[in-house]
C-alpha cells in the first residue's frame, strides 16, 4: 500500500531546508545534502524534477545552488509530492469490491485535503517539536 516514497520524503525534507535558508542566498546540492541526510546523487535528480517544475531555481556559479522559485507561503506540499510522486495513491489497483473502490476514492480525497497546505505551515510543526522538547526535559 504505496503512499509516500523515499523520494517524496527526501524531495519535501529538501523543499523544507530551502524554506528555512535565507531566499536571497542559493543552498548548495552538498548543504542541502548534510542538514537533510540526503544522498547526494539522488538529491539531484530530485531537484532537478522540482526544478522543471517550477518548485525551485537553479543558480549557476561558484556562489550557485538552489533556492525556491516562490515564498514558502505559495508552495503547496502536495503539490511537491505530486510532482515527485507522479500521484498519491493509498492502494496500486481497484479492487473487485465495489464498496472498498468507494472507500478507497473518499480516503484519496481526504489525504488530497490533508496534503493542501504550504510549506510554509511545515513550521507550527516546528513549534510543536520544540513544545515537545520543552515538555519532555
Amino acid at each position: 500500500m504505496p503512499l509516500i516514497s523515499t523520494k517524496g520524503v527526501y524531495g519535501l525534507t529538501a523543499m523544507h531546508e530551502l524554506s528555512k535558508h535565507n531566499p536571497n542566498t542559493p543552498m548548495q546540492i552538498k548543504e542541502i545534502s548534510k542538514n537533510a541526510n540526503i544522498p547526494q546523487n539522488y538529491l539531484e535528480q530530485l531537484l532537478s524534477k522540482l526544478r522543471k517544475a517550477g518548485l525551485v531555481k537553479s543558480i549557476r556559479g561558484a556562489k550557485g545552488g538552489y533556492v525556491l522559485a516562490h515564498e514558502p507561503e505559495k508552495i503547496n506540499i502536495g503539490e511537491i509530492l505530486a510532482v515527485l510522486e507522479d500521484d498519491l495513491k493509498l492502494v496500486d489497483q481497484k479492487t473487485q469490491n465495489p464498496i472498498l473502490n468507494l472507500f478507497f476514492e473518499d480516503a484519496k480525497a481526504n489525504m488530497t485535503k490533508y496534503f493542501d497546505i504550504s510549506l510554509a505551515k511545515l513550521d507550527e510543526y516546528q513549534e510543536k517539536y520544540n513544545e515537545f522538547l520543552h515538555y519532555s526535559i
